[in-house]
């Protein structure tokens, strides 16, 4: 069973957080392990599983960066091969940038030079994550084309095809997404 289907929902982007999370307690006061402490070894067993994927479903479902990565699991097969690869008008920058990290690496951190490259690395810093609230806003734009193609339910050919295109946006947004969100970790990890 799939983490949308475990909640009773439809596989949609923009779900209602408040409402998914009234929807855990629910479940969760059903499927708690306290609740079978007099049962067979059998149905603790199950109480232990469901709760642990009730669980797992419900930290996937409320973050909508899992959630996406999880539907793409669902309809367009793992996410584990979705390439992280740099952005392709970011290659340059990103190339710069390393450069930049290495030499501050080996600089004396008390020195003026040391100091010039923090406040570059910081700039660049502040432009990735720039970068990475700008994918965001694709992806929520993704979101809302996806949701309303399910809301449609077409299953026509051309439905299809732009279900398919939204779920290699999403994809190629999301590979961008994760190769500078770890450039900066390791901006953040370097000048810290």
């Amino acid at each position: 069973m799939d983490y949308f289907t475990c909640f009773g929902l439809p596989r949609r982007l923009a779900l209602d957080p408040q409402a998914l999370e009234a929807k855990f307690y629910e479940l969760s006061r059903a499927f708690h392990p306290d609740f079978y402490q007099n049962k067979s070894d059998a149905e603790q067993t199950i109480s232990l599983d469901n709760s642990a994927m009730l669980n797992t479903a419900y930290r996937t479902l409320r973050d909508p960066i899992q959630r996406a990565e999880y539907l793409l699991d669902l309809e367009a097969g793992s996410v584990k091969d979705i390439r992280t690869t740099p952005p392709a008008d970011l290659f340059e920058e990103i190339l710069e940038l390393q450069d930049t990290l290495d030499e501050f690496r080996t600089s004396d951190r008390a020195s003026e030079n040391a100091a010039v490259l923090r406040t570059k690395l910081d700039a660049d810093r502040a432009t990735l994550e720039q970068r990475q609230r700008d994918m965001e806003a694709e992806l929520q734009q993704l979101f809302s084309r996806w949701d309303a193609l399910q809301d449609r339910g077409e299953a026509t050919e051309p439905a299809r095809a732009e279900r398919g295109r939204i779920l290699k946006d999403m994809r190629d947004i999301l590979s961008n997404r994760t190769y500078v969100k770890n450039i900066v970790n390791d901006l953040l990890a370097t000048i810290a």
